[in-house]
């Protein structure tokens, strides 16, 4: 995934966001303007290159003195990203960072 072409399609408001993270967000008390500052001023800690139909990434940020994950993908051809989920890390499965996975 391209990260420049990735935060110049979110600055131009180029996001689609699936009906499944809309329903997270709910759940999960998690703010839109979060999810959009952790894609714009977080950081990319994996990248999916292979995922179909557009490679995806994991973003961490930490938000109003909260960890948050956010996946999206990226259309390069559309220059369109789509938010597919989010949610706050726990250290059951991440480390104290909250961006290194814990190992099985």
């Amino acid at each position: 995934m391209d990260e420049e072409k990735f935060k110049t399609a979110v600055e131009k408001g180029r996001i689609e966001w699936r009906k499944h993270v809309f329903q997270r967000m709910v759940q999960r008390g998690i703010k839109r303007e979060d999810v959009k500052e952790v894609i714009t001023k977080g950081e990319m800690i994996e990248s999916y290159e292979n995922d179909k139909p557009f490679s995806s990434a994991l973003f961490f940020k930490i938000v109003n003195g909260e960890p948050l994950h956010v996946v999206t993908s990226f259309d390069e051809r559309q220059n369109k990203v789509y938010i597919i989920t989010t949610y706050k890390p726990t250290i059951e499965i991440f480390e104290s960072d909250y961006k290194t996975r814990k190992r099985k």
